[in-house]
């Protein structure tokens, strides 16, 4: 299983309860390519415990705005439709697994 593709018709429903970790990305951009395996295999890690969604900010460009995404890759981490963290740049599998682990318990 990997990560969900969202887009602002599915975004609220699919973040509303439980974690959700969401991925800002395009294809574009460098980082976005490295971060990207990375969300996959935390989809496949987590997959009972959690959410994990990607946003492409090209094609999804007004829910990018709705979340002032700036810069990319940016990870959004919901719990329960609340925005609880937000990380900018890469980040590691085992750094945000740890993340969402503390959110769960």
């Amino acid at each position: 299983m990997s990560a969900i593709a969202l887009n602002s018709q599915t975004f609220h429903k699919q973040i509303e309860t439980g974690v959700t970790l969401v991925d800002f990305w395009a294809p574009w951009c460098g980082p976005c390519q490295i971060q990207l395996p990375i969300v996959h295999e935390l989809a496949d890690d987590l997959a009972e415990k959690a959410t994990v969604a990607t946003v492409n900010v090209d094609e999804q460009a007004e829910l990018a705005s709705q979340f002032g995404i700036r810069s990319i890759p940016a990870l959004l981490l919901f719990q329960d439709g609340k925005l609880v963290d937000t990380m900018i740049g890469i980040n590691q599998r085992d750094a945000l697994k740890t993340k969402i682990l503390n959110l769960i318990k």
